[in-house]
């Protein structure tokens, strides 16, 4: 599938568009298809070959167009003309937190910045603070973005890495007879952000493997093809490395590539120990060498007396002392959740129907789906007033009247307002079943101003779920200035509950975050996808595993509980603090 690549393209027509300062409508459409693209369930080159394109709502005639001359040209060449009006690399300006497109242009063209070097030399020399609208305190907030970005270089989302290394696994074993395969590193513990793609396989033909790997549709560059291990560079700038090793050591192998090194380290000084050495090709007694094991992964920790450690747990975080006592939690899984509580709805931001959302989410088996939309505070989101809620009402009603197969929640995602109040009314809160709230705005004040804030919206009664408690956006946006321990007291203090939002850019809280949560304040979690189309519904495994490395189990989370149990609980807080 080239859905990302032609994703990616598409992405950039709107922001170059942007930067321009063209019609927003049309930059718009641009954003809109590439997130459709990039979320849509089948290849694109195979619709454009069909000639249904326009089978995706939003894609007309010429955007179909332009997709199609890139499938089968490799360029589009309104892009390239419009690189030549406006340098490519104002586009990676933009990704800088605190430079959005109009400011792009504003720095290229009255300072004639196109780099992020360029941009950061003017720091130095404080020549931002002569341009119109700037001063110190925008110079500063920019320097801060420009030192994120750098940390961030060569890491590509979670959400972004695993669904590619999917599609490698998956065309690798329709055309080769493969014994095992997984893949290993960073992306296997599921962490939020990944370097380099490493997969393992074993198969009775290594040579037949690489000469599929280095052959894969979205191979740009072959940077090294041997017997047992090759490595290629995708179109979007992704290394992948392949490795193949025998099926009598794939198991060690595994393991020794999955990591981390500090998990690693600390094993093998445990196995020395206990008079073993560990390396790639299995686990031997030091006194005579003998192979004891290797074949399969478990046979590692069990020959050391331990419980298998989950992939996730892999971060040297107590989780070697915890096996060796047989006392590893049962993590949450994927099919013990019940329901997604934080959904959007096209009556505010979302891009379909609430029927459309509730069969998608049926088709997950789910008992439960809450309609969160955003609410009046949040204008861009063009959220709900309360006469619109009250008509959204009938709808989701109507829904719940004609179908038992999945019940809806009547809920929002309210904004918590500069003073820490709620954009709604208590009496039209009291009303809905599920109320979700989080701060959208002022996201850069002072830790007093942000923890006022918090304490606030957390006291109100009807406020169930605090969403994305952080604000973070990885690799763009650091963390609010809030007090994450007074955050978690308040949340103790009133039963509130905290999301760990499952978007790829977000997974806020941050795993080690939800576990001080849950492990030191006894608060229960919510994974929600925060979805605003039936795919994003999707992403509810990347929350799991975030989860997972959280070391949370089933009764931490919310909506593992079935509709009576989650009813009762959401409805606790409100007879505790509003008696």
């Amino acid at each position: 599938m080239r859905n990302l690549e032609v994703a990616q393209i598409l992405r950039e027509i709107g922001v170059l568009l942007e930067i321009k300062g063209e019609n927003r409508f049309r930059v718009l459409a641009y954003q809109e298809a590439a997130r459709k693209i990039e979320n849509w369930p089948e290849a694109i080159e195979l619709l454009a070959k069909e000639g249904k394109l326009r089978d995706i709502s939003g894609i007309g005639e010429g955007l179909a167009a332009k997709i199609d001359e890139y499938l089968r040209t490799g360029k589009i060449e309104y892009y390239e003309e419009l690189t030549k009006e406006t340098p490519r690399e104002l586009i990676q300006l933009t990704e800088i937190p605190g430079v959005g497109p109009k400011i792009a242009r504003q720095l290229y063209s009255d300072l004639g910045i196109v780099n992020i070097e360029q941009l950061e030399q003017a720091i130095q020399e404080h020549r931002l603070q002569n341009l119109p609208g700037f001063g110190i305190k925008s110079e500063e907030k920019i320097r801060k973005g420009i030192d994120i970005i750098k940390k961030s270089t060569g890491r590509m989302l979670l959400g972004y890495a695993l669904p590619l290394a999917e599609e490698v696994i998956t065309f690798l074993r329709e055309n080769n007879q493969i014994d095992n395969i997984s893949t290993a590193g960073s992306l296997r513990r599921m962490k939020e952000t990944i370097g380099d793609i490493d997969i393992l396989a074993s198969t009775a033909d290594a040579e037949r493997m690489m000469e599929t790997f280095t052959k894969l549709p979205m191979v740009k560059q072959v940077i090294a093809h041997g017997t047992t291990k090759s490595s290629i560079l995708t179109y979007e700038g992704v290394q992948i490395d392949l490795r193949v090793v025998d099926n009598q050591c794939f198991g060690a192998a595994l393991q020794y590539f999955t990591g981390s090194k500090e998990h690693n380290v600390k094993l093998r000084e445990y196995a020395q120990k206990k008079g073993y050495k560990i390396n790639e090709y299995g686990i031997y007694r030091i006194d005579d060498e003998e192979k004891k094991g290797g074949e399969k992964e478990e046979e590692i920790y069990q020959i050391l007396g331990m419980e298998w450690i989950p992939p996730e747990m892999r971060e040297d975080q107590g989780e070697i002392e915890a096996a060796l006592q047989k006392r590893l939690p049962v993590l949450v899984d994927i099919k013990d959740i019940q329901g997604d509580l934080h959904v959007h709805s096209n009556w505010s931001d979302g891009l379909v129907s609430i029927e459309e959302m509730a069969l998608a989410a049926t088709k997950k088996g789910y008992q439960y789906l809450a309609i969160c939309d955003h609410t009046q505070g949040l204008a861009v989101a063009s959220g709900l007033t309360p006469e619109q809620i009250q008509e959204r009402r009938k709808e989701i009603n109507q829904w719940n009247q004609n179908h038992s197969e999945i019940f809806v929640l009547e809920g929002v995602e309210a904004n918590i307002l500069g003073d820490g109040s709620i954009d709604l009314p208590d009496e039209v809160l009291a009303q809905l079943p599920i109320v979700v709230a989080g701060i959208h705005t002022g996201l850069s004040q002072t830790t007093e101003k942000i923890n006022q804030r918090l304490e606030k919206a957390f006291k109100n009664p009807y406020v169930q779920i605090i969403s994305h408690p952080t604000g973070r956006l990885i690799n763009k946006r650091d963390a609010t200035q809030g007090d994450l321990a007074l955050l978690f007291k308040y949340a103790q203090q009133t039963t509130t509950a905290l999301e760990i939002n499952a978007q790829p850019e977000r997974l806020d809280l941050k795993d080690i975050d939800a576990r001080q949560a849950n492990e030191k304040y006894q608060i229960k979690l919510v994974i929600s996808t925060d979805s605003h189309d039936p795919s994003s519904l999707n992403l509810m495994r990347l929350g799991v595993a975030q989860a997972r490395r959280a070391w949370l189990t089933n009764k931490d989370i919310l909506n593992t509980y079935n509709k009576g149990q989650l009813l009762e609980i959401l409805q606790k807080k409100r007879e505790r603090f509003t008696i």
